[in-house]
């Protein structure tokens, strides 16, 4: 076999391979906006949407697992990592909000530092939805959603060699530190003002009925 058929040879492997690699980074960019959206349709009560954006982002990750049996190394890149946190993130959030229950790196097929950033990032979506509630007068599911955000952020903090093995987390646990200051202030306020206009309300009855002749 001469030289040139040999580097001809792997000429037309390479060129197949970066045509999976274009497909790889295709999918993932769409896996990451389904996700992304089903999010948005979660804060907006749109369930079943969300749960088929989710599916066919699944479908896509079961295509990325299939190349990744030839080619393993597509599995080892920015676009694959934030397209598996976006999901991981979209998949936790829907839970959370519909079954009160957290999912594992395992139920959705997710590697765990992904998982993890994931995670981290679902605080971000619970302050949403607390700012949200309040502005609807639902002081009690804005509470709950602070409560689920200090027990992600106190689980993330207990992980004892967490930031060293897991990059970007102590950035984001500095910003979920915050986001959580933050609800707990606007909740505390607003529970302060509902429970000073019930005061008022209650006194302007009992003022009405003692004016009455």
């Amino acid at each position: 076999m001469t030289l040139r058929t040999v580097l001809g040879k792997i000429q037309g492997e390479l060129q197949k391979r970066e045509k999976v690699h274009d497909e790889v980074l295709k999918d993932m960019r769409r896996a990451t906006r389904l996700s992304k959206q089903a999010i948005l349709f979660t804060h907006q009560a749109r369930f079943e949407e969300a749960k088929k954006l989710l599916k066919e982002a699944t479908e896509l990750f079961g295509r990325l697992h299939s190349i990744a049996k030839t080619y393993p190394d597509m599995l080892y890149s920015g676009m694959v990592n934030a397209a598996y946190q976006e999901y991981a993130e979209a998949r936790t959030f829907v839970v959370l909000v519909r079954e009160d229950r957290f999912l594992s790196p395992e139920d959705i097929k997710v590697p765990s530092i992904d998982y993890v950033l994931g995670l981290a990032d679902v605080i971000g979506e619970l302050r949403r939805r607390a700012l949200d509630s309040l502005r609807r007068g639902d002081v009690k599911t804005a509470e709950k959603c602070l409560h689920l955000m200090e027990d992600i952020y106190v689980e993330l903090m207990a992980m004892d060699e967490a930031y060293m093995l897991v990059p970007g987390l102590r950035r984001k646990s500095d910003v979920a530190r915050h986001l959580i200051e933050a609800t707990r202030g606007d909740i505390t306020i607003e529970a302060r003002r509902s429970s000073l206009e019930k005061s008022m309300k209650e006194l302007e009855k009992l003022v009405k009925k003692k004016s009455k002749p």
